[in-house]
Parts: structure tokens; sequence; C-alpha cells
């Protein structure tokens, strides 16, 4: 089991698709109004993953000394329905998460050329 954090842009109903893990979003524990440098540094003491849609996550911040990995979900919307198809690649990859990682799950919908 592990302790996961959903960044605030992340539905909270997306816990129930996490069956095994201890979820906790950043507004149940009073951190709603945290930067993602200051979440990271405050959350990488107590939990192991911090789940997001923030796709800039990746380039703002450097996650070398970190135990704490970052999971970035990619999809068309940050809406529940949307992030629902992203759930067996997330479970698959917290299965092989390394420490202090991040890792993108989902691709950039396709350009509509018509």
């Amino acid at each position: 089991m592990m302790k996961i954090l959903f960044d605030e842009n992340v539905p909270r109903r997306l816990k129930r698709f996490l069956p095994g893990h201890d979820v906790l979003t950043v507004q149940e524990i009073g951190w709603g109004s945290i930067k993602n440098g200051a979440l990271l540094k405050k959350a990488d003491p107590v939990f192991d993953v911090l789940i997001t849609v923030d796709k800039n996550i990746q380039y703002q911040q450097n996650f070398t000394g970190f135990k704490i990995s970052v999971v970035t979900l990619l999809s068309k919307s940050s809406k529940l329905e949307f992030l629902i198809p992203l759930v067996p690649e997330l479970l698959m990859q917290l299965d092989c998460l390394k420490i202090g990682g991040g890792v993108v799950v989902g691709v950039h919908p396709p350009d509509d050329h018509t």
C-alpha cells in the first residue's frame, strides 16, 4: 500500500479507483494553497506519491533529492470521466515507481486536422 497525495487539480472521487492505497487530497489535509515546490517539500516525508494533472510540474520542478515520486496524468480534461481511462496504466506505474522520479501517464490528444 502506498501513501498517495492528490494535488488540488485531481478530482477527489478518483480515490475510489485506487483500492489498496491510502489516498488523501491536499484539501483534506489543509495544503490546498501550497504551490508545487513547497508542496513537494512538505509531502516528501509523509507521502510516497503525488498525483497531479499539472503538465508543467515535470518542467518546473527538480525531483532530485526527493523520495516522493510524482505522477502526472495527461488527458483532455481533469474531469473524472477523462481520468478514469488512465487508471489501469496508473495502477501499473504505481507498482514500479522509482523513488523520487517523475512519471507521465496518458497521452496528449491527437491534433484535429479536419
